[in-house]
C-alpha cells in the first residue's frame, strides 16, 4: 500500500485527509503519530499541512470516487474563494471554539467563556455569509460537493456536539448544508472505524 497517514484519529486535520481519502475510495495506511500532524506519504512523496495533502489527493486521484474540484477555470476559482474562507475565517473561530469547549474540558482545564462568547460571534458572522451563499447554491462551491466543504467537516462534526451547534441551527440553509456534510457515507466510514 502506497498511501500512508501519520496522525491522530481525533485530529480534525486528520480527519479532513482521512475524508478525502474515502471521498476518493482510496485505501491507505494510518499510523499513530510523533510530530507533525497530519503526515502523509504517497510513494517518495511527502507532504504535511492538511488542505495541502487534500488538494494533492485531488488532483493526483481526479479519476477516482467523488470528483473534489473541477477543471473548469471559473467553477475552481469559485471553490478556491470558499477554501480561503474556510481556512481563514471559519476555521479561524471553529478551531479555537472546538478547543475551548471540548479540548479544555478533556484535559481538565477551564474554559474560557469570554473567548467562547467573542468566537461565537465571529463564527455567527462567517455564517451568516455562508447562509446568504448557501441560499443560492447546493455547497459552497456550487452545485456540487468539494474540498470547499470538505476542509469543514471535522470542525462542524465537533461543534454540532456543543452549544455552538445553535449557531449553525439558527441559519436553516446552514443547517441542511451542515446535516448533509456529516450525512456523507464517506464521512461516516472513517467515523465508524
Amino acid at each position: 500500500m502506497a498511501i500512508k497517514v501519520h496522525g491522530s484519529p481525533v485530529s480534525p486535520a486528520a480527519k479532513r485527509v482521512l475524508l478525502s481519502l474515502a471521498e476518493k475510495q482510496l485505501d491507505y495506511e494510518f499510523v499513530l503519530p510523533f510530530g507533525q500532524v497530519p503526515g502523509f506519504e504517497d510513494g517518495d512523496l511527502k507532504l504535511f499541512e492538511s488542505r495541502a495533502i487534500t488538494r494533492y489527493i485531488a488532483h493526483a486521484y481526479a479519476d477516482k470516487g467523488t470528483p473534489l474540484i473541477s477543471e473548469d477555470p471559473k467553477k475552481m476559482a469559485i471553490i478556491g474563494v470558499w477554501m480561503e474562507v474556510e481556512s481563514q475565517r471559519f476555521d479561524a473561530a471553529g478551531q479555537k471554539l472546538s478547543f475551548e469547549i471540548l479540548v479544555k474540558p478533556m484535559k481538565g482545564l477551564t474554559t474560557d467563556d469570554a473567548a467562547v462568547e467573542q468566537l461565537q460571534g465571529q463564527l455567527a458572522a462567517v455564517l451568516d455569509v455562508y447562509e446568504a451563499r448557501l441560499g443560492k447554491s447546493k455547497y459552497l462551491g456550487g452545485e456540487e460537493f468539494s474540498l470547499a466543504d470538505l476542509h469543514h467537516v471535522p470542525i462542524i462534526a465537533n461543534l454540532m456536539k456543543t452549544k455552538v451547534k445553535a449557531v449553525f441551527d439558527a441559519r436553516p440553509a446552514v443547517s441542511a448544508w451542515a446535516a448533509a456534510l456529516l450525512a456523507r457515507p464517506a464521512w461516516l466510514k472513517i467515523n465508524a472505524a
